[in-house]
């Protein structure tokens, strides 16, 4: 396996009133091209930081975050900006869809952004994409017209139609009902298995983890624990890929 994205003693602090506070505090990991990673922790671990820097909305006071070996830690705002347009792709917990706007043509700004409109290629990644997610006869319909379910996968196609090279999915299921984010968390795991999206859910909820090959867990700005899953234990991931031989990781259940 590729490795996609790595951070190497990454670090981030904020000022609040005299009180310095150090959101990471010496962040190294390793991402491979394909895997399904979730990071994990309670409020405060710095997970949000992280996803922050990983998606070039902010920069890192030291260390390096490297995607396809391109540091993006250091970049000033300009070449941030360029770099989220090109290769990051977001799902958040609100989804914010543009409310007046059918499902098909908040899917068509995005593509307009990315500049896709008209490319043949991308409409037939649009047209696999909208069946995967099971929403391809609920296009014509605005937001206010679709279930919570419906209007996550939209925003999830809507985030992946520019074939991204990481998507960062902060609380994706966080208004959802229970059955709802279960077809949810089914579709980041189809558009891994199916399309190879790199896909990292940032979350404190620990039943995201049955849904990742591997889970990352902070606490205090720091990495305390990189697990891979049993699933990945059982499939190619840890024959073939960075993950399985970095000697960090180990089984959830413990064994090694």
């Amino acid at each position: 396996m590729r490795k996609l994205l790595e951070t190497i003693d990454l670090r981030k602090a904020y000022r609040s009133g005299r009180i310095r506070v150090e959101a990471l505090r010496g962040v190294t990991l390793e991402v491979g091209a394909g895997e399904m990673v979730a990071i994990m922790g309670p409020s405060g671990c710095g997970k949000s930081t992280l996803m922050h820097i990983l998606g070039a909305m902010t920069r890192a006071d030291s260390g390096q975050a490297l995607v396809d070996g391109q540091n993006i830690a250091d970049m000033d705002e300009r070449s941030r900006t360029e770099f989220r347009r090109r290769r990051i792709g977001f799902v958040f917990q609100k989804f914010n869809l543009l409310p007046t706007l059918t499902a098909a043509a908040n899917i068509r700004v995005a593509r307009k952004i990315h500049g896709t409109l008209g490319d043949r290629a991308a409409d037939q990644r649009q047209a696999g994409l909208l069946r995967l997610l099971k929403i391809d006869d609920k296009v014509s319909r605005r937001p206010a017209e679709l279930s919570g379910g419906e209007q996550q996968r939209v925003a999830i196609a809507r985030a992946v139609i520019k074939n991204p090279a990481i998507l960062l999915a902060d609380e994706p299921t966080g208004n959802l009902d229970s059955a709802n984010s279960d077809i949810v968390l089914n579709m980041f795991r189809e558009l891994n298995r199916n399309f190879g999206q790199t896909v990292i859910l940032v979350t404190h909820n620990p039943e995201l983890a049955a849904f990742a090959g591997r889970v990352i867990q902070m606490r205090d700005g720091m990495v305390v624990s990189d697990e891979l899953s049993d699933e990945a234990w059982e499939s190619d991931l840890v024959s073939e890929g960075v993950a399985g031989t970095d000697s960090r990781l180990v089984r959830r259940d413990g064994a090694s």
